[in-house]
């Protein structure tokens, strides 16, 4: 147990020096193999990774506990997990899912401690006449609702 106390606060310590980092998730496996993922204001480099790790490892005696390192940063792929990544993510587009198992698609246009703001764009048929028109909504999400979220990625 003091061996994962050292790490985390290792880790925090390193986190301490770096405040455009943050943390997304700690890792034990059975075997001492410890997973760091962090994610970054401005996204992470390898150079990043390489200091976290050397934080940690330089710090620790293999000798007394032999354990395996991995640091890596929250790919595109990964969902967002926490208030943070929301915000750095202001602008993009973001696929919700939700817990009642409903998708929403939309702007990401803001992002605090407890909800998302995201700006819906589609088209509706006009309430008089043929044809759509264009809306455009705001809509509220609060975390307790999401299941999962992702950045859409357009090329």
């Amino acid at each position: 147990m003091e061996f994962r106390k050292n790490i985390e606060t290792l880790l925090n310590d390193f986190l301490e020096t770096r405040k455009d980092l943050f943390l997304i998730d700690l890792k034990f496996s059975a075997a001492d193999d410890i997973t760091v993922i962090l994610d970054g204001d401005n996204g992470v480099s390898v150079q990043d990774c390489l200091d976290a790790s050397r934080a940690i490892e330089f710090n620790m005696d293999r000798e007394e506990h032999d354990f395996s390192l991995q640091v890596m940063s929250a790919g595109l792929s990964e969902p967002l997990s926490i208030p943070r990544q929301y915000q750095k993510n202001i602008g993009r587009e973001i696929e919700v899912l939700l817990n009642d198992s409903s998708k929403t698609e939309g702007e990401l246009i803001a992002a605090d401690e407890e909800k998302v703001t995201l700006i819906l764009r589609y088209r509706k048929p006009k309430d008089i006449g043929k044809g759509k028109v264009d809306v455009e909504e705001e809509k509220e999400i609060p975390y307790t609702e999401i299941k999962k979220a992702l950045v859409i990625i357009k090329f």
